[in-house]
């Protein structure tokens, strides 16, 4: 049999991700992480720890370490902008997937936007969001379709 190289470990990996199979594709990436230096195969990787143990705070760090070795590179920001999203920071997580569509994130990116939601400013910008004008008002403008 035949050994894997490095760029097949990392397909097997992104394909087990994308078919649900978070487990396998952790060890995908470990593997690859731990025979050189992608820092998309640790940007992957940590999203899978994200999924798989919760360590969100390691996840992160480890994800921000990727982007800061390679900053262009869209798809390290759609990994981080979700494991925010999985450690409950949705304002971070919305601001990091907006970073990567600049940046020429695809349509996986977008899809995840639409997917976590943003939300339209308040209809008196003056007013804190939770004020008790802005709520009602915005559930009006909403109901009547104006917004």
């Amino acid at each position: 049999m035949q050994a894997l190289h490095d760029d097949e470990w990392f397909e097997r990996g992104v394909e087990a991700l994308d078919n649900g199979n978070v487990y396998m594709a952790r060890s995908c990436f470990e593997h690859v992480a731990r025979v050189g230096a992608n820092p998309e195969a640790f940007s992957y990787l940590a999203l899978c720890q994200a999924k798989t143990r919760g360590k969100f705070s390691d996840s992160i760090s480890l994800a921000r370490s990727a982007i800061a070795r390679e900053p262009d590179n869209p798809r390290l920001y759609e990994n981080l902008g979700r494991i925010y999203y999985l450690a409950g920071m949705r304002l971070e997580a919305v601001e990091v997937l907006r970073e990567g569509v600049r940046r020429g994130a695809g349509e996986n990116a977008v899809n995840e936007l639409k997917r976590i939601g943003t939300r339209k400013p308040p209809p008196f910008r003056w007013l804190h969001r939770n004020h008790v004008l802005n709520k009602y008002t915005g559930i009006l403008l909403a109901r009547l379709k104006l917004r």
